[in-house]
């Protein structure tokens, strides 16, 4: 049996993906801002993360 992801958090250019998703979501300035925002969390949350498009990466716990 699959088992579900365990979504860390949302990072995102896009301020219209900004929602109540029970996740945190970081609304980075540039794309420059994101990746540095995904290196960090995925160092301090010991997580991977995921592009899901040029603007949205998930941090799933490993």
């Amino acid at each position: 049996m699959a088992k579900n992801p365990d979504i860390k958090a949302i990072i995102t250019t896009d301020k219209d993906l900004v929602i109540n998703s029970g996740v945190p979501v970081f609304l980075s300035k540039n794309l420059e801002h994101l990746q540095v925002l995904c290196e960090s969390l995925e160092r301090i949350l010991d997580a991977s993360s995921h592009e899901i498009n040029d603007e949205t990466v998930i941090i799933v716990a490993r």
